[in-house]
């Protein structure tokens, strides 16, 4: 059943251990560092109830009636994922920018839970209650739901055992009542969030089939033992006036420290076993991905709208060599979002009864969306011009002896006045000049996984079959070809 936001907020005032500057957070729902973004994910929880909001954010369970989040039902037809894609869109137009680490984007992988319920159940069948069970919780109990993956890893020429065995979490010991595990996860929005499905990072198990660093579980965000190691944060370094996107959207990565934490047996999904690991892993962003691309597209749609409101306000809309690079913008976007709608045009039947997206066109609309990214950065940067880099902040605009001065140059005409110019150069160098701006960069990049990763994930569901029999045939090969084809070149 779908929770207001005062809900969600007094569900993370649980006493959980978190710092962030060399401070303890005494409570994360008001802490300047925090705040921003909890208030979004209460909105998020809001806008279920809202009467303007409402239908496209939640949907009536036809066997309870009770209201759900349309972005956390699994989907099983194409209204399904319109439906998700308006929702998402909803939520970024109704807070104003870019969130990512927010529940939609991951709650695609217990989705994926869905499809693995037979391979977990032939590994051992006593996680497949659990897994049901944290299935339904995740989908339909309304929580704020995240994902940690990546741990500190340490040196990865080594195995994890031949070096701190702490740098991947693994078990420490059993109890009757669960398992104890140690060692850390990254993991953004983690010191706000309710729970999170933890599983293993890529890892080097070799041909071990056992292994104490193959597990994963379902995490209370509130558990002894946790604890919340929290980066700088970008909200409250400048004025919200100079930094609208920073103050506001800056989602706060973690290292979340388990030390001994006991993880009851009902929230284990599996455990020792590589084969059930490296399942999950191959699996993961099957759905999540989506989500997590559609983002790209938002942010496009950002830097599209600020480069051209900048060569508007300057006259120079009608250049050709401005008009190229808006057009190669607007060729990204597009691309984008060919690659999401054709991922659902084309969607295939999962093997738990889902609907999923073509896995090719979607992890292929994902290299696109992530591989682009810097460049078409750059290119609204040069759009904007050096002046994003070189404006004075809101204060020397407001100041008696230098504002004046600042109202002379920063005035184009009774159209462009100064506080108009000044507000889109602070929003368009948040956007793509700003420490915040790199850091998005960089998130976006590795965020779902690593580049080599996004390519490996084209490369196992890519559909090498068609050009392969093309050219055998245009090139009159033999039948005795064919034996090869068991072999990856």
């Amino acid at each position: 059943m779908i929770r207001t936001g005062e809900q969600y907020r007094e569900s993370i005032r649980d006493g959980r251990q978190i710092w962030i500057n060399g401070e303890k957070v005494d409570d994360v729902t008001t802490h300047p560092a925090f705040r921003p973004l909890v208030d979004i994910r209460a909105r998020i929880h809001d806008m279920a109830h809202d009467p303007a909001t409402r239908d496209t954010l939640a949907y009536a369970d036809p066997e309870t009636g009770e209201l759900n989040a349309v972005q956390q039902k699994p989907p099983v037809t194409r209204d399904d994922w319109d439906a998700k894609r308006a929702a998402t869109d909803a939520v970024l137009s109704d807070v104003g920018g870019v969130v990512t680490r927010v529940g939609d984007e991951t709650i695609g992988e217990m989705w994926s839970l869905i499809d693995g319920q037979d391979v977990l159940d032939a590994i051992n069948p006593a996680y497949s209650d659990n897994v049901r069970r944290h299935i339904r919780q995740a989908c339909f109990g309304d929580p704020f739901h995240v994902s940690a993956n990546t741990d500190p890893k340490g040196d990865r020429s080594k195995r994890p055992q031949d070096q701190d065995p702490d740098m991947l979490l693994h078990v420490v010991k059993e109890t009757d009542s669960g398992i104890v595990v140690r060692g850390a996860k990254y993991e953004t929005a983690a010191a706000y969030a309710n729970q999170a499905f933890t599983k293993p990072t890529i890892a080097n198990w070799g041909d071990s089939e056992l292994s104490d660093y193959a597990l994963g579980f379902i995490l209370d965000m509130g558990a002894p033992g946790l604890k919340y190691i929290c980066r700088t944060g970008f909200a409250g370094r400048a004025p919200a006036e100079d930094y609208p996107l920073a103050n506001r959207f800056d989602e706060v990565d973690t290292l979340v420290v388990f030390d001994d934490v006991e993880i009851p047996w009902e929230n284990v999904l599996f455990y020792r076993d590589t084969r059930a690991a490296t399942f999950i892993r191959a699996t993961l962003h099957r759905y999540s991905a989506f989500a997590f691309t559609q983002r790209n597209l938002r942010l496009a749609d950002l830097m599209i709208g600020a480069a051209l409101w900048n060569v508007k306000q300057t006259g120079l809309e009608r250049q050709q060599a401005v008009q190229e690079k808006l057009a190669a913008l607007a060729c990204y976007r597009e691309g984008v979002n060919a690659h999401l709608t054709a991922a659902i045009a084309l969607a295939e039947r999962s093997p738990g009864g889902l609907l999923m997206p073509n896995q090719s066109l979607l992890y292929t609309g994902r290299v696109l969306a992530c591989s682009q990214l810097h460049e078409m950065m750059h290119i609204a940067r040069e759009l904007c011009g050096g002046q994003i880099c070189v404006t004075p902040d809101k204060a020397s605009f407001d100041h008696p002896d230098t504002g004046p001065w600042l109202e002379k140059f920063y005035s184009v005409n009774e159209h462009w006045v100064a506080e108009d110019r000044r507000k889109l150069l602070a929003y368009a160098r948040d956007l793509l000049n700003s420490d915040y701006a790199g850091h998005r960069l960089t998130f976006q990049l590795f965020a779902q996984s690593p580049p080599f990763a996004h390519l490996a994930a084209v490369y196992r569901n890519f559909d090498f079959s068609g050009p392969l029999d093309l050219v055998k045939d245009a090139a009159g090969l033999s039948d005795r070809v064919l034996g090869t084809l068991g072999r990856r070149a």
